[in-house]
């Protein structure tokens, strides 16, 4: 899907939820869309200042909380503490580097399928009402793979 698309298909996800679509919000979810970095709020402040010199950090965490709220963004927990965020118009799981912790995105098809499994056997098992789901799985990228082996070759 191109990225017009898929902004305009986000756009009327907002404006159906009676979510009034000022040229901010349209400038941080294009940024969103077009940028696979998982950026941070300090990331997208600098990405999109030449476009909007003055908005504030305040305005861009509330503008990712309220497209966080419906759907359009994930939050992804960095190891300092801080939250980055993924455009998630279109589903998908990551896989982070416990090395260096870039972060992936795994697109597949059966994506739903196992978030709806997920669902069920959370209800099923343990009474919960699963209300959203982000799945991620851990380990070492192939860039740090060969690092970690290029060290391990040096050190015998």
């Amino acid at each position: 899907m191109a990225t017009n698309t898929q902004l305009d298909v986000s756009l009327k996800r907002l404006k159906k939820k009676g979510i009034r679509i000022t040229p901010q919000r349209e400038i941080i979810l294009t940024y969103l869309i077009s940028h696979h970095n998982h950026p941070s709020v300090e990331t997208i402040r600098d990405g999109i200042d030449e476009k909007l010199p003055n908005l504030s950090v305040a305005t861009i965490y509330n503008t990712l909380k309220l497209f966080v709220d419906n759907g359009l963004a994930i939050e992804l927990p960095n190891k300092d503490g801080g939250l980055r965020y993924d455009f998630f118009g279109v589903p998908h799981y990551h896989a982070i580097c416990e090395n260096c912790g870039k972060i992936f995105d795994i697109f597949d098809e059966s994506y739903p399928e196992i978030v709806a499994h997920v669902k069920q056997v959370a209800q099923e098992r343990v009474g919960f009402k699963v209300t959203g789901a982000q799945l991620e799985v851990t380990g070492i990228c192939p860039k740090c793979e060969k690092k970690l082996a290029a060290k391990k070759t040096v050190a015998k």
